[in-house]
C-alpha cells in the first residue's frame, strides 16, 4: 500500500511540473551569442588550411555550439537565475533611461564588428573585461567645470589660430588643437613621488604644468571638454594618454588638411596622422604630450582600456 502511495505521489507530482522548453530556448541563444565572439577569435588566431567551401571553419564552429551547450546546460540552473535578474535589471533600465536592452544590443553588436575588424580580436574583449585604473578618481580629476580649466582653455583658443576662418564644425576641431598646442608647449614631465600613485586634478596642473603621463592626459581631457570637445582617455598598461574624437572618414580628411597645410605644417612636414578607429567606426586622434602635432606618433599603440568623456 506505501508502494502504490509512493508512485502516485510521483505521478502526481510529475503532472503538476511545467514544462519549461524556454529554458532550452535561453541556453541555445546563450550559446550562440558567446559561440560567435569565440569563433571570431579561433577564425582569426588558426592557419586556414583553405579547405573547400571553408569546411573546416563551418567544423570550428559546430563543435565549438557543441561544447559550449554542454557546459551551459550543467550550469543551467544557476544561469537561468542569473538571467532572470539581468532581465529584470534590463527592464527597469529600459524604463527609466538608463543601461537596457537597446544598450546592450548597441554594446554586443559594436563589439563583435570590432572583433571582425582587428587582427587580434581577443584584445577587444580584454579591453572590456580589464578595469580602467583608477577610474573614480580619474574622473574626479577631470574637473572640466572648474572656471580655472575653462579659463585657461578660452585663452588658449585666443593664443593660437583664432585669425583661422572656419565654419562651426571645424572651428571646435581648430580651437581643440589650439588647447594641445598651449599644453604641449608647457608640458614638463615630472614623475609621481616614489611608490605612489599621484592624481592631479586638471585645475592642479595648470599652477606648474607639470606632472606624469596621467597628470597630462586628465588636463587634457577637462580642457578639451571644457570647450565643448569629446576627449578619452587610452591605457595601456603602463602608459596613460589623451585622443580627441574627430568623427567620420571625411572629418578625418579635414583635420589632416587643418594639420599639414595650416596649424602644424613644420611640425607634420613628411609625418603621418595617427588614429585610432572605435567598434563604433569613429576616428580618436593621438594628442600624446610625446606628439608634436595631434596625431602624432603613439607612444604605444596598445589599447587595454579607454574612458570616454561625454
Amino acid at each position: 500500500m506505501a508502494k502504490i502511495n509512493s508512485e502516485s505521489i510521483k505521478k502526481f507530482k510529475s503532472k503538476l511540473q511545467i514544462k519549461k522548453p524556454w529554458d532550452s530556448i535561453i541556453i541555445f541563444v546563450l550559446n550562440v551569442l558567446i559561440a560567435i565572439p569565440l569563433f571570431i577569435i579561433l577564425h582569426q588566431n588558426l592557419i586556414d588550411p583553405n579547405w573547400p567551401l571553408h569546411l573546416d571553419r563551418v567544423l570550428i564552429f559546430v563543435v565549438l555550439v557543441i561544447v559550449i551547450q554542454l557546459i551551459l546546460r550543467l550550469l543551467k540552473t544557476v544561469l537561468i537565475v542569473c538571467i532572470f535578474f539581468y532581465l529584470i535589471a534590463l527592464v527597469y533600465g529600459s524604463i527609466f533611461g538608463k543601461y537596457g536592452f537597446n544598450a546592450v544590443f548597441e554594446d554586443y553588436r559594436a563589439m563583435v564588428y570590432a572583433m571582425a575588424d582587428s587582427p587580434n580580436p581577443q584584445d577587444v574583449i580584454v579591453s572590456k573585461l580589464l578595469p580602467f585604473p583608477n577610474k573614480s578618481k580619474t574622473l574626479d580629476a577631470i574637473d572640466f567645470n572648474n572656471p580655472k580649466v575653462r579659463n585657461f582653455a578660452l585663452s588658449a583658443t585666443r593664443k593660437y589660430f583664432n585669425e583661422v576662418k572656419s565654419n562651426r564644425k571645424d572651428r571646435l576641431l581648430i580651437q581643440c588643437f589650439a588647447v594641445f598646442k598651449e599644453i604641449r608647449n608647457k608640458w614638463n614631465y615630472v614623475n609621481d613621488p616614489k611608490g605612489r600613485e599621484y592624481i592631479a586634478y586638471a585645475s592642479e596642473s595648470l599652477q606648474h604644468f607639470s606632472g606624469d603621463c596621467d597628470d597630462h592626459a586628465i588636463l587634457m581631457a577637462a580642457c578639451i571638454r571644457a570647450i565643448g570637445g569629446t576627449p578619452r582617455l587610452i591605457h595601456t598598461g603602463g602608459h596613460l594618454y589623451p585622443e580627441m574624437l574627430v568623427g567620420n572618414k571625411a572629418d578625418l580628411e579635414t583635420a589632416n588638411y587643418l594639420i599639414k597645410e595650416v596649424l602644424f605644417v613644420n611640425e607634420s612636414r613628411g609625418k603621418e596622422i595617427h588614429y585610432h578607429i572605435d567598434e563604433r567606426g569613429q576616428i580618436w586622434l593621438n594628442l600624446d604630450y610625446t606628439a608634436m602635432y595631434p596625431g602624432g606618433p603613439f607612444m604605444s599603440e596598445e589599447i587595454l582600456g579607454a574612458l570616454t568623456l561625454e
